[in-house]
């Protein structure tokens, strides 16, 4: 295997619509210039997963994420680019790879007519693991998800953070070199994605590699090694979590609400962020008298913290996480 889990140069994929494509093979007929009509979910990424890290894939719903791990994870072929696996084409050596990745995909489900002890075991002798191996990781697994008191139940009956967590349970039963989950803990209340963050760290201590989506910025805070920003199909910035919040430019968050229409007023006390009709000052302690001043002076109200994730993913992105991408 090479020095690097996952290698991407320059990937791009482009979609085009049934209406543009058969709009295309009209306009040719008629002899006018045709428009691609193309949309470009991923506009050059490249990014570098080394073995045992754990990296996070930042962005707004339509920012790219799941379409690069689909690449990533032969489900999609990308339209040009490079994706390496342990130095394996995901587009050419597709088998080769499968035997190296486990994926947990957005919005996956077990399958209904199994318990998640059968739909974990299943798997695992599906892979080629052998029967002693596969009852015991199966039984470990489910353990480490805590869902020991539903394993026998058919997922169909199950809640949907149940559910979420048989197919965590059924990924980290792997082992596999390297792991994509996308949104692993939607759905789950706070203890259960605790319990996924704890057995995916042990995991990497194991030697596994992860490649994970989140919305949950205190997630990526908490599990993430390294972080890669993507908006627009584009990577923004990359770097550990107190990198990227270095880069903001200040200390301190002075959260105005109501402040957009005075924004302009905020804007020499440091980096502002519009987040709906509130206004985000970054800024540094020596300053903060002055923005308290202003705001009280126009009847605002304003809180202080420390400069946080979602700082970072404002300043990169210039808009919040939970919006949707356009």
């Amino acid at each position: 295997m090479t020095s690097d889990a996952l290698r991407a140069t320059d990937v791009r994929k482009i979609y085009q619509t049934r209406r543009f494509a058969g709009w295309r093979r009209a306009t040719a007929r008629s002899g006018r210039a045709p428009d691609d009509g193309a949309v470009e979910a991923l506009s050059g990424v490249s990014m570098t997963v080394r073995p045992g890290e754990r990296v996070g894939l930042l962005g707004r719903n339509g920012a790219g994420k799941t379409t690069f791990l689909k690449i990533a994870s032969t489900l999609l072929t990308p339209t040009s680019g490079e994706v390496l696996v342990f130095g394996q084409d995901v587009d050419r050596e597709a088998d080769q790879v499968r035997a190296l990745i486990a994926v947990v995909p957005q919005e996956g489900k077990p399958f209904f007519h199994l318990t998640p002890r059968e739909q974990v075991y299943t798997y695992l002798r599906a892979r080629g693991l052998s029967r002693e191996t596969a009852l015991s990781r199966t039984a470990e697994s489910l353990a480490q998800m805590g869902i020991e008191d539903v394993a026998d139940r058919l997922s169909v009956t199950l809640s949907g953070g149940q559910r979420q967590r048989t197919m965590v349970a059924t990924v980290i039963a792997t082992e596999a070199p390297l792991l994509f989950l996308d949104e692993p803990t939607i759905g789950m209340d706070p203890f259960a994605r605790r319990a996924v963050w704890e057995c995916l760290r042990r995991l990497t201590r194991k030697g596994s590699t992860i490649l994970l989506t989140t919305h949950y910025l205190d997630e990526a805070e908490a599990l993430a090694e390294r972080l890669y920003i993507i908006d627009r199909g584009t990577v923004l910035v990359e770097g550990t979590s107190d990198a990227l919040k270095h880069r903001v430019g200040g200390t301190l968050r002075v959260s105005v609400k109501g402040g957009k229409e005075v924004e302009a007023l905020f804007a020499s006390f440091g980096h502002c962020v519009g987040d709906g009709e509130a206004v985000h000052v970054i800024t540094e302690p020596p300053r903060l008298g002055e923005i308290m001043e202003v705001a009280v002076r126009h009847g605002l109200n304003a809180t202080v913290g420390p400069v946080t994730l979602e700082e970072a993913f404002l300043r990169a992105v210039g808009r919040s996480i939970d919006d949707e991408a356009s």
